[in-house]
């Protein structure tokens, strides 16, 4: 369980990009319990228990680059985020000219060497989410799934400072990362059983019973993409595929029984 204002390095905030987010979010409020609240004429704010946690927008908006891909954006927070892009590119990856979102802080659009892309964010007036990860609806984890693991595993330990710890799994090995104390993050390579995908990060969502989120997935039109799994010690979880075509987890940690 995490709870509080996210520390440098942590992951602070996610923004959707979505087809026809209206009934995005209809889907979104029935089965996470996600509220919404207007952010000027650009999209609506996620909020999760009274938690703002992030951003939802329209991926076909005029103001979108085209070829963008429905998905689930992770950021990072940064104490400089120009610095950070420039470390970025120093370790292999990619990254734009860093910029301003208002009075609300200052971000870059980077890729790691491998291609998942994640977003630098350096807080001005929006600090990032501080919601309890134990609440239903609530981001609570972040995975990449990528080609290089070792060359992923380096970039992101000399990015952010993190510690790489490795657990056998049945699908392969996968990588944890710590930052300090605090479990952040985790990662994974991409196998042929995965079929044709790109790296990128992934968020997982707590629910309180996954079974019967996975159930209202489905009636509320979404389609499993990765079927019920149990993770000892870890917990239970699905992989979903939203009705508007967004990958996302759901999960109930061992700790909630």
């Amino acid at each position: 369980m995490k709870e509080g204002i996210r520390k440098d390095g942590d992951f602070c905030w996610i923004n959707m990009l979505t087809p026809q987010p209206a009934k995005a979010r209809e889907f979104y409020a029935e089965l996470l319990g996600w509220t919404f609240f207007p952010m000027g004429d650009i999209g609506y704010g996620i909020r999760v228990g009274g938690h703002d946690v992030g951003g939802m927008f329209d991926v076909e908006a005029p103001n979108t680059p085209p070829g963008t891909r429905a998905h689930i954006g992770v950021m990072v927070k940064v104490a400089n985020a120009d610095a950070t892009a420039e470390k970025v590119k120093s370790l292999g990856g990619k990254a734009q000219p860093a910029f301003d979102i208002f009075d609300a802080g200052r971000m870059a659009v980077c890729n790691d060497p491998n291609g998942a892309n994640f977003d630098p964010w350096q807080p001005k007036s929006l600090k990032g989410f501080d919601v309890n990860t134990n609440v239903h609806g609530a981001p609570s984890w972040f995975e990449t799934l990528t080609t290089d693991v070792p060359r992923a595993k380096k970039f992101y330990m000399d990015l952010f400072g993190w510690q790489a710890e490795s657990m056998p799994m049945p699908q392969g090995e996968y990588i944890t990362f710590k930052l300090g104390d605090d479990y952040v993050a985790g990662m994974m390579g991409i196998t042929p059983e995965m079929g044709e995908m790109r790296p990128h990060w992934g968020t997982y969502f707590t629910v309180d019973k996954v079974d019967e989120t996975e159930k209202l997935a489905r009636k509320l039109g979404a389609e499993i993409c990765m079927p019920l799994m149990d993770v000892p010690g870890v917990g239970r979880m699905c992989g979903i595929m939203s009705p508007q075509g967004v990958m996302f987890y759901a999960i109930t940690y061992a700790s909630m029984a």
